[in-house]
Parts: structure tokens; C-alpha cells; sequence
């Protein structure tokens, strides 16, 4: 099975400092949806490990969050796309939880649900805690200059061989061309 992780907030759609509260929001990043559209023709199986601290903040409920996976799913759908789950962290920092990234709980979880060790597995992020996850399990983290990318990159301190990609576009032809 060809298992794909990705971070969702400056990776699939364009992030914002404010956080995105509602799904008019939510917007995707172009190129996006039609990276996840080839990834599912060519037999991936696409999730999502996403952080949303918002939730714990209270900057949106439940049902909000609902609503703007519900539009992600949908966009990537109408792509020709499907993403088959999305694993999220609902707490703030403080809170210490085992699920926030850089902690491995959701990449656990994946895991868990997948019946497989994540070893190789690529994750796509665009911040240094999404590739620390991805690495502390064994996954193959690769960057995006998308979202917070150009700042992740130009702090350092990526795991060891971790390559830059444009965006989520160019990371998924990287793959599909290295698998070919």
C-alpha cells in the first residue's frame, strides 16, 4: 500500500497566522488539489495529520472544523482527488497532549488505523514540528516552501536529508517520477 501524509494548513490549503476559522477561509493553495487528484490515479492513499489548537483556543467549534474538511473533501473530489482521513490535534500547546506534532500520536494513530509501521512513508509539511513527527517515526519528511516553509527553511535544524520542494505540486511529481 502507497500511504502519503499530509500537514494540511500551508501544504494543501493557504494558512494564516489568524488561523482558519470558517470554510470560506479555506482556500486551496493552486496546484494543490490536483496533486493529491494524480496521487490518488496513481493508487496512493492520501491522508491528512493536522494540528488545530483553534479548537482548544476557541476560535471555532467542532462543527466548524467539520464543515471546512467537508469543503477540502469536496474540492479534492471535484479534482478527481480523495483524501481518506484526516487525523487532527485538537489541543493548544500548553495543554502537553501525546497528539500535538512534533509528538508522534498521530502518526500513531496512522499507524494504528493502517495496520503498518509508517518507516519510509513520505509526509509532506511546512514546518519544522510537521517533519520532527514524520521523523521521530520514520516516516521520510519532505518541506514545502508554501505556508510557513521559506521560514522553516531558513531557521534549519531539518531532519537529516529532507528535501525542498516549491510546493505540494512539485513534492508529488518528485515522488510519482521516483516511483516510476
Amino acid at each position: 500500500m502507497k500511504l502519503i501524509i499530509l500537514d494540511r494548513d500551508g501544504v494543501i490549503n493557504i494558512d494564516s497566522v489568524q488561523f482558519i476559522k470558517s470554510p470560506d477561509e479555506w482556500k486551496p493553495i493552486p496546484g494543490s488539489l490536483e496533486a493529491i487528484a494524480r496521487l490518488t490515479r496513481e493508487g496512493w492513499r492520501v491522508v491528512v495529520a493536522t494540528n488545530q489548537s483553534g479548537l482548544a483556543r476557541g476560535l471555532f467549534e467542532m462543527a466548524t472544523l467539520n464543515a471546512i474538511h467537508a469543503k477540502m473533501h469536496k474540492a479534492v473530489a471535484q479534482a478527481g482527488g480523495r483524501i481518506e482521513a484526516v487525523f487532527y490535534c485538537p489541543h493548544a500547546a500548553e495543554m502537553e497532549c501525546d497528539c500535538r506534532k512534533p509528538k508522534t500520536g498521530l502518526f500513531n494513530e496512522i499507524a494504528t488505523r493502517y495496520g503498518r509501521d509508517l518507516l519510509g512513508v513520505p509526509s509532506i509539511g511546512d514546518s519544522l514540528r510537521d517533519l520532527q513527527a514524520a521523523a521521530s517515526v520514520g516516516a521520510r519528511p519532505l518541506l514545502v516552501r508554501t505556508g510557513k516553509g521559506e521560514r522553516t527553511l531558513a531557521a534549519g535544524g531539518l531532519p537529516e536529508n529532507t528535501p525542498v520542494f516549491t510546493n505540494l505540486s512539485e513534492a508529488v511529481e518528485h515522488l510519482l517520477a521516483a516511483v516510476a
